[in-house]
């Protein structure tokens, strides 16, 4: 149950990071910004929600245990 769970909530993690990493270069290619610009903060924006979500998890893990 715990191992389904884990990689349920990894799943979703990952799909939230793409979805606004995706939304970052859809934003700055209409701000007008090159499509290597735009790749650049879409990458930066996926990479910033991962670790994010990792800090998140190891403070929980910390105060749970």
């Amino acid at each position: 149950m715990t191992v389904a769970v884990v990689l349920l909530a990894t799943a979703l993690v990952t799909l939230a990071a793409l979805l606004t990493g995706a939304v970052a270069g859809k934003l700055a290619r209409i701000d007008g910004a090159t499509y290597s610009t735009a790749l650049t903060r879409a990458a930066t924006v996926f990479a910033a929600t991962l670790t994010l979500a990792t800090v998140l998890a190891t403070t929980l893990k910390t105060l749970l245990a």
